[in-house]
């Protein structure tokens, strides 16, 4: 599921492009109604209206877009619901473009690109509509995503995030019977498997594993990066940031082949993990071996546990928002739109196919044993600091890789604090 993990791409050019029309956002639209999102008595008030929709690609569950297209279409006959499939590469370009050309009315956004979007007027303020939409049962932690300055830029609209996935002829062989419930467990587990005949890695993890030391710090109650006052400043020199570098250096020790100057991706590890002498891995579902080069039978998951056995470690929470164009010419349409999308038989789809809705009252219907052990975590799981600048992090050289690389092989007070000035100084660039 690589698309949840795409950070914002190219949302410093949308500034030009789009801070010029977002003044229009407040218009009224559908031939003079207005913005509330109550349905007007006659059902064919959108005949002859067509809605346009983006999603990317890979994202929608298998029957989605048909159930929405078909409820909607019924609901107020006369219209249509015309859905597009985008690509992820290049999509920051082709958002800036149909956002200021209103092209679009709907579309999906990762939620680490919304704040970008929204901050350049691109999206709707749909913060009166929070409600109808559904909003009351969000989570929290996903919908802080959606939302800018206090207001409603979008709707969550799921999420994933990683777990351990390990191989089940190595852990039997080790004698491990029990997948572990707390940290120390687990290091325990990974000593039986070193010691164990065959296994090449116990667990396989890079230095540069930035998302699953995010995670970490998630637990210790720290953030990458803290706003103070008007400006932001990097957090891996907190007393939490460093808790969490120590369990992420134990967690990497443990990792023979893990090289310490690299990510998950280089070489990607699915591939190490698909070998059959690697005991564990932590990923995401599409980061797994093939059937035939490791059968599904013979991979299990689990959350990676925390310190105490009633809480797993925090997450990154990497999926998708839904938004309105602010220039969009059907906002009512949009917003009832919504409505159907977001509601309980639409949104959970995406529990049966193995993603994790945005209400929590859905998740007894995820079905999949890597969604389970997801959704575990992911009641504990958090998302990047919501700036429209957060992508100048993640541009390369990033400077958390850097701070792990150097704090794995160096000394780690002086590595975050070289990290913490240059957050800072990319967080705080004028747009």
């Amino acid at each position: 599921m690589k698309r949840q993990l795409i950070a914002a791409v190219g949302v410093a050019a949308m500034v030009v492009g789009l801070a010029a029309c977002g003044s229009d956002s407040k218009k009224s639209d559908d031939k003079g109604g207005s913005s509330s999102t109550s349905a007007a008595s006659s059902p064919d008030k959108y005949k002859g209206k067509t809605l346009k929709v983006w999603t990317m690609s890979g994202t929608a569950p298998k029957g989605w877009t048909d159930s929405v297209k078909t409820e909607f279409e019924t609901a107020y006959p006369g219209s249509k619901v015309e859905f597009a499939t985008q690509e992820w590469g290049g999509i920051g370009a082709k958002v800036t473009a149909a956002l200021s050309e209103g092209s679009v009315d709907v579309l999906e956004v990762g939620n680490t690109q919304t704040a970008g979007y929204a901050a350049s007027g691109g999206l709707l303020d749909i913060t009166k509509d929070k409600s109808a939409l559904g909003g009351d049962d969000w989570a929290a932690n996903q919908n802080e995503s959606a939302i800018l300055d206090g207001k409603q830029y979008a709707a969550p609209w799921y999420v994933t995030n990683r777990v351990v996935a390990y191989n089940k002829d190595l852990w039997a062989k080790a004698g491990l019977t029990d997948t572990p419930k707390t940290l120390d467990e687990f290091y325990t587990d990974l000593d039986k498997l070193k010691a164990t005949a065959g296994v090449a890695d116990p667990i396989y993890m890079p230095g540069q594993e930035w998302y699953v030391y995010f995670g970490l710090l998630t637990s210790e109650g720290g953030k990458i990066a803290k706003k103070d006052g008007d400006k932001w400043a990097g957090g891996l020199s907190s007393p939490e940031a460093q808790k969490a570098f120590e369990t992420y250096k134990k967690l990497q020790s443990y990792s023979v082949t893990g090289p310490k100057d690299k990510d998950e991706a280089t070489p990607q590890q699915k591939d190490v993990f698909g070998k059959g002498d690697v005991g564990a891995m932590i990923g995401l579902g599409w980061e797994l071996p093939k059937e035939e080069v490791l059968p599904a039978s013979k991979v299990g998951f689990f959350p990676l546990p925390g310190k105490t056995a009633d809480k797993a470690s925090g997450v990154f929470l990497g999926g998708s928002n839904l938004a309105i164009a602010a220039q969009s010419k059907n906002t009512d349409m949009a917003k009832d739109f919504l409505k159907i999308a977001l509601n309980d038989k639409n949104e959970s789809m995406f529990a049966a196919s193995g993603s994790i809705p945005n209400k929590a009252k859905l998740n007894s219907q995820i079905k999949g044993d890597f969604a389970v052990a997801a959704q575990k975590a992911a009641a504990v799981g958090a998302i990047t600091p919501n700036t429209p600048n957060w992508a100048s992090v993640e541009d390369n050289p990033n400077p958390i890789k850097e701070f792990l690389t150097a704090a794995l092989t160096g000394d780690p007070v002086a590595a975050a604090k070289k990290a913490d000035d240059e957050i800072a100084k990319r967080l705080n660039q004028k747009q």
